[in-house]
């Protein structure tokens, strides 16, 4: 066979060989690296409300779960059950099963230094949400900002809607929770209502984090201020809304208007619930709820887990997007599910 025949049959016998080699090149392109991350969650005890507000640790989960189905990451989940030896074993458990990055949810700073050892140990890198984790960045709301951003709503309705009438101020919710974010809360709402009216006086209404007991404080309250103009910042919507139904019952509608923190379902309801945050709802004193977004963390969260697995830059911190969601833009984020 001469020479060019040789080359020519070496030539086709190469062709499976680096056919295989494309194809192989291919799938590595079309299939990146899955990762294995876990998430240990603050408390997934049903009805236990998380950060003062109305979310749960299942809205929390149901994020992440939502959110992973489009990553390349395969979770493991725990809970912590507010229970700190349980969030160090917690931890403990993620690093046997080789986690490539664990999410911290967890209140006390005891055990997240633990943690935070025991990760360093394994070499596991970790993000926190909402309290720090030595040496991991920090991903979780502004309770401050938020605060602020209720503030400067009441005053600024108050100016544009009573722009010649005396106002007075409610604080309205668990006021005396020994909670860091609540008190930023509460100064930050402070802060913002002053801004627009420095010398404005703000009453305090504490539910002892028992929200059903807006009603009774809220009534007793109008009854000592007949004709009073109020603005009333609630620090969760559920008490939000039972002092709706005070307003209502006492015929204060045109006296009184709320803005409140959180915006979860409790205001912006479900299928078949009363909507207080909804255009149909034109008579509600409900001005808007400032967002926190805890039932969407996972696709926030998510993401600054992949770049920080990938070596690249990750902020200290990440604060949550906070906003004012009235009726006019509340189905822009929660659109109704019944269209009829």
């Amino acid at each position: 066979m001469s020479r060019r025949g040789l080359r020519r049959r070496s030539f086709l016998a190469t062709l499976p060989a680096l056919a295989c080699g494309l194809g192989a090149a291919k799938s590595a392109r079309a299939e990146p690296r899955r990762f294995k991350i876990a998430l240990a969650n603050l408390d997934e005890t049903p009805g236990v409300a998380l950060e003062g507000l109305g979310f749960t640790g299942s809205d929390v989960r149901r994020s992440f779960e939502m959110a992973a189905r489009t990553r390349p990451v395969d979770m493991l989940y725990f809970d912590n059950a507010s229970d700190p030896a349980r969030a160090v074993a917690n931890a403990e458990a993620a690093i046997a099963a080789k986690v490539d990055l664990l999410i911290e949810y967890n209140a006390d700073a005891e055990a997240n230094a633990e943690i935070a050892r025991r990760l360093a140990d394994a070499d596991v890198p970790a993000l926190a949400l909402v309290d720090p984790l030595p040496g991991a960045p920090l991903y979780g709301p502004d309770n401050r900002a938020a605060g602020r951003i209720a503030g400067h709503a009441l005053g600024d309705f108050a100016r544009e809607t009573w722009p010649s009438e005396q106002v007075f101020g409610v604080l309205i919710g668990d006021l005396a929770a020994p909670s860091a974010a609540i008190k930023d809360r509460v100064l930050g709402i402070t802060e913002g209502v002053h801004e627009s009216l420095p010398t404005l006086q703000l009453a305090s209404l504490d539910t002892g984090g028992q929200s059903v007991r807006a009603d009774a404080l809220l009534t007793r309250f109008l009854l000592t201020q007949p004709g009073q103009r109020l603005l009333i910042a609630s620090l969760d919507d559920l008490a939000a809304v039972y002092a709706t139904r005070a307003i209502e019952m006492n015929r204060r509608q045109s006296d009184c208007v709320i803005v409140s923190q959180g915006l979860d379902p409790n205001i912006h309801g479900g299928v078949s619930e009363k909507k207080e945050l909804d255009p149909n709802n034109r008579s509600s004193v409900m001005l808007g709820s400032v967002a926190y977004y805890m039932d969407r963390w996972g696709y926030d969260v998510l993401p600054l887990a992949l770049r920080l697995l990938a070596g690249e830059p990750v902020p200290p911190r990440t604060v949550t997007h906070h906003i004012l969601v009235t009726a006019a833009n509340v189905f822009r984020d929660y659109p109704p599910i019944d269209m009829n």
